[in-house]
């Protein structure tokens, strides 16, 4: 979709929803969930955080355009665990605004997931 001031790419677009989408100077990515479920919490937030360097990269960018996240976490007790995994991956000076909630997420075996808005420049 194109008019005057904008336009719209879709990154990865499935029938539900696309990966990601690139509109007006900004990255929406959808959230990502563990591909492995069957670690601790440091594991399944290492594994996010994987994929979301791969999707920035497919979008052109990385971790440090980074500029909101929301963090869905199964159970609040893994705060610090997923902290852990965070802390390493997040760039010095880079951090976005951020939320962390306590979501029942679709599926059991999820631990974690996480949605961020990246800038384009």
């Amino acid at each position: 979709m194109t008019n005057n001031s904008m336009t719209i790419k879709r990154i990865l677009p499935g029938n539900r929803y696309s990966e990601a989408v690139i509109a007006g100077g900004f990255i929406f990515c959808a959230g990502m969930v563990p591909e492995h479920t069957g670690g601790d919490i440091v594991a399944q937030t290492k594994d996010v955080l994987a994929q979301l360097d791969q999707l920035l990269a497919q979008c052109g960018t990385d971790k440090t355009a980074v500029v909101d996240t929301v963090i869905y976490l199964a159970d609040m007790a893994d705060y610090t665990g997923m902290n852990i995994a965070w802390d390493s991956w997040i760039a010095p000076g880079h951090a976005p605004a951020r939320a962390t909630v306590e979501a029942r997420l679709a599926n059991p075996a999820w631990r974690i997931e996480i949605k961020v808005t990246a800038f384009t420049g």
